[in-house]
Formats: structure tokens, sequence, C-alpha cells
């Protein structure tokens, strides 16, 4: 659709002075939980389960381009409500700080941000901009806690399918003892990284490409189920092929298929087979600014809207106290 350059003059106006307030509160909350957004920097360039991670900035960068025109038909406004969830944050980031778990930390820190955005452009807006808000949680990095169980898991499947296939197998929890060698489902093999990968790309497509609930349920439990069961599938293979090259032999064929191919392998049966169930355009997801201004409640909550220059100023004393309550603590 073709825009008259009045149109997108007017549009690029509605957005200066909000955007700029935005980007300055956005600084200072990044200033102040600095050091979470560093951890998380690191764990996402070092670590492989969390690469994926670094993808995730610039997709929410697009999800919010692809909304601007709905954004400004719906309005940028001031509202003080959206500074109780900044606060909240903060508070958040300030516990998880102190009692030193840092998933708890970097969430507020997270948390603190989507606040800024509501409280600075409004119920509207942070109605249009739902997912992608929501979607900023992803950049917290987890999965650490669901390595023990997924080991499990990949062991009794590979076990399982060693012993289908004519292998005399002893196993004993991860480990898995045949006669080319003694096999452990380390860490590394849990499939972790690929399965919180999996959920990531999953919780997006899910939002982007179907309308039906009962479509994104079913999409994402296979984005669940077919990692962990690949990965069995993966194990197995490993050990059977040990049999007759010997076991370092396929363990390093192991690390190759692993590293280069099994995800893109994974990821493409998944959305290949989801593809013709697809419903819309990315475009076309999430409220519209007119949905919106049909719900029959938003005006009654967001009120008579507030002045962004006193909800900046607030934002700035907020963050300024939690750094005072950092630094005496």
């Amino acid at each position: 659709m073709l825009r008259s350059p009045a149109a997108t003059a007017t549009r690029r106006g509605a957005f200066a002075i909000p955007g700029a307030m935005l980007a300055l509160a956005a600084l200072v909350l990044v200033a102040l939980t600095f050091a979470e957004w560093r951890a998380m920097a690191h764990q996402w360039w070092n670590i492989d389960t969390y690469s994926h991670i670094l993808l995730v900035p610039p997709i929410i960068a697009w999800l919010g381009w692809i909304r601007r025109d709905e954004l400004a038909r719906a309005g940028l406004r001031g509202w003080w409500p959206g500074l109780a969830w900044l606060v909240l944050g903060l508070a958040v980031w300030f516990v998880g700080r102190e009692i030193a778990i840092n998933t708890i930390a970097q969430g507020g820190a997270v948390m603190a941000l989507q606040g800024a955005v509501l409280a600075l452009w409004g119920l509207r807006a942070g109605l249009v901009l739902a997912f992608p808000l929501a979607y900023a949680f992803v950049l917290v990095p987890f999965g650490d806690e669901i390595i023990p169980p997924l080991q499990m898991v990949t062991a009794e499947i590979a076990t399982a399918l060693t012993r289908w296939s004519g292998i005399e197998t002893v196993a004993s929890g991860i480990l898995i003892d045949t006669p080319a060698g003694l096999f452990i489902v380390a860490e590394e093999c849990s499939g972790v990284k690929f399965l919180v990968a999996m959920l990531a790309l999953g919780l997006l497509v899910a939002h982007t490409c179907f309308a039906s609930w009962n479509r994104r349920a079913w999409f994402l439990i296979a984005c669940v189920v077919v990692p962990i069961i690949a990965n069995g599938i993966r194990a197995w293979a490993t050990i059977f092929l040990a049999q007759y090259v010997g076991a370092e032999a396929a363990g390093g064929f192991d690390h190759i298929v692993y590293g280069w191919f099994f995800f893109a392998l994974v990821l493409a049966l998944v959305l290949g087979v989801a593809w013709r169930w697809f419903e819309r355009e990315p475009e076309e997801a999430g409220w519209t600014a007119a949905g919106i201004a049909a719900l029959p409640h938003v005006a009654r909550w967001e009120g008579p809207g507030a002045d962004r220059n006193l909800v900046l100023a607030a934002i700035l004393l907020a963050a300024g106290s939690f750094a005072v309550a950092a630094r005496l603590v």
C-alpha cells in the first residue's frame, strides 16, 4: 500500500518525541541493570545453548516495525499504571540481585523496560505491541534446570531403540553399556539447546502464522516433543554406528551432525509439516487499533492519560531510588 509523503511525515512526527523519551528511559534502566544485561550478553555470545538469543533483539525490533502503522493509529500517550509494572520489574531485579539468582534479576531488568514502554506509550500501544513485549522474556537465558530430566529422557529413548535394534545393552540411568563401549548421555547431549531454541522459534511462529489457538497449541507441542524424540534418535544412531566403526569415529560423526545439521533438520521437519496450516502473514498478527478501540474496558482502564514529561520524571526518580538502594544494601 502506497503512503503519501504527508502521512509518512505525520507518522514520524508522532513517534519522534515519545520515541526519544523511551530511548532515554531505556538507556537509564539499562545502565542501572547493566550487570544483568552484560551477563545475559555473555551467555548469548559464549554459550551454545543460548546463542539463538542473539537473534531475538532484531526479531523484537522487526515485530515492532511491522506494527508501526497500528501504533500510529492507536496513539501514544502516557499511562501511570505502566509505571507500576516498571517499579515491580525493578523490585524483582533488586530482589534477584540480593539473593544472587540471575534468572530473577534478569527477568526484572526485562520487566523494567516493558514498563517503560507501557508508561510512556500507553495501554493501547502496549496492546498493539503485546506479543513483542512478552517475547522479550525470551532474552532471559533459561534451560539449565531441565537438563537432568532431558538427559534421562534421551537415555530412555536411546536405550529402547538400541535394544530394539538387536544390540546387547545394559543401561542404568544415563549410562548405556554396549559391546562397543560405555556411552554416557552427557549434559551437552541432553538436547536442551535445541529444545529452548525450538521453543523460542515456536512462540514466534505460533503468534505470527496462526490465528487459531488450537493450531498454536498443537504447533507448540510439536516444538517440544519433536526435538526431544529426535535427540533420542540421534543418541541411538551414534550408539548404533559405534558398533560398526568404533566409538571414537561415531562420536566424531555425531558432533558434526549435532552441531551443523541436526537442528536444521528438525526445524525443517516441524516447519515443513506445519506450513500447510499457516493461516496468515506476520503483518496481520496482533491487535489492531480499531479492535482495541472496540474493547469495552480500554477507555476506562487507560483513563484521561498522563503527561509524558511527568511520567518520564517518575521513571528517572524510580531508577535513581533503586540505584541508591542497591548501593546501600
